[in-house]
């Protein structure tokens, strides 16, 4: 199957690889490199057979067998069914805390298709992990729906070409054989959306195919790579978008108190990795379960557990005592593949401030099968 990818193809913007190469050259010298993924279900490696057939896991051994003088830490920061707008707020705990070398953003079926929404969260994502003093190298992936070749990549392709950052894609590669007919979809992925251990290959193929081409280029004239990692994109250019989420974060229990919790029991349980992502919350089950926090920002959003285990309880959410404006919260899961951690935008480019942010249980069953979780509250 790999003869049939033109991996070459896969390279849709050159951009700037001023920063990948010194990465490169440093891992040359054997210094230690961290490299992070940060994205949705493919990222995580749902559908691969084990965590070490994910093209995470194998676009990380490529350059431990690049670079055998050098060792590298392997953070992987996938949750499945999740967007840039929780990227973006979560980035700083599970990626940016690590200070990270080398960086791939992967966000492209997860984020909806020509939302605007989406193009914010995801360049205020980009800026912030841009921005930071220790200058990470920034690769961007686009992965593809492969029934129809779908992804967000109109509206990430013009976030990466602004800041000139190198991007490659599976559209252009792996979908371009499988629309020819010399690939058979469901030899690389059973859903259409996540590869299996065939299609994790061919996205790693896809992305170590230009990260070679760069190792070559390095090789060619090692003395082209000088000066600190902080000197390239020292300066940001102005935003494409408002970028109001920037400074987005994610408050689970152990960083936001409630000012007032009736009914509802914050969850103590260890949290197993990123990816174990119920945790960190609070539960409630009763009628009139009631939990109040006070929040500060202009773009506020909730997060909490659609269960496919129905019934399960609903609550209701208003905003400052604005009834008339209450937000449903149901945890009723209207798909079968598992639970999700639904993300609900509550206000975007609002009043800034504090704000009063109250939560009710206003639905319950006599054989409700869980509980109603409330994961966090991501303020920008």
């Amino acid at each position: 199957m790999k003869d049939m990818v033109e991996f070459e193809k896969g390279l849709v913007n050159v951009g700037d690889d001023t920063r990948i190469l010194r990465v490169m050259k440093r891992a040359l010298n054997g210094e230690p490199i961290k490299l992070a993924f940060l994205g949705g279900s493919i990222t995580q490696g749902s559908v691969a057979s084990t965590p070490e057939g994910c093209y995470a896991y194998l676009t990380y051994k490529w350059w431990k067998d690049s670079f055998p003088k050098a060792a590298f830490t392997y953070v992987n920061a996938g949750i499945g069914g999740t967007t840039s707008h929780l990227g973006v707020g979560r980035v700083e705990e599970e990626v940016l805390r690590h200070e990270p070398d080398f960086v791939i953003v992967e966000f492209s079926v997860n984020d909806a298709d020509n939302e605007p929404h989406f193009q914010e969260t995801y360049e205020s994502l980009v800026r912030r992990i841009l921005s930071v003093r220790f200058a990470p190298a920034l690769l961007i992936v686009h992965n593809v729906r492969y029934d129809d070749g779908g992804n967000a990549e109109a509206i990430h392709g013009p976030v990466g070409n602004h800041y000139h950052l190198p991007r490659v894609s599976m559209k252009p590669t792996i979908y371009a054989q499988v629309e020819a007919g010399n690939i058979e979809r469901r030899d690389i992925t059973p859903d259409d959306l996540h590869p299996n251990d065939a299609g994790h290959s061919l996205v790693a193929g896809v992305i170590t195919h230009y990260l070679e081409a760069e190792r070559q280029k390095l090789l060619a004239n090692p003395d082209q790579v000088s000066g600190n990692a902080g000197d390239s994109m020292a300066e940001l250019p102005a935003p494409l978008t408002a970028s109001a989420y920037e400074k987005a974060h994610r408050f689970r229990n152990d960083e936001i108190t409630p000012i007032l919790s009736q009914g509802f029991t914050p969850d103590a349980t260890a949290q197993s990795c990123v990816a174990d992502c119920f945790k960190k919350g609070w539960t409630a089950s009763e009628l009139g379960a009631k939990i109040v926090f006070e929040a500060e920002g202009s773009c506020l959003a909730v997060q909490y557990r659609k269960t496919v285990r129905k019934p399960a309880p609903v609550a209701t959410l208003t905003i400052d005592g604005d009834t008339a404006h209450a937000v449903k919260l149901d945890a009723n899961f209207d798909e079968e593949w598992g639970d999700c951690l639904y993300l609900e935008t509550l206000t975007e480019h609002g009043q800034g401030g504090k704000h009063r942010i109250e939560i009710e249980i206003t639905e319950t069953h006599a054989d409700d099968k869980e509980v109603f979780y409330l994961v966090s509250l991501i303020c920008a």
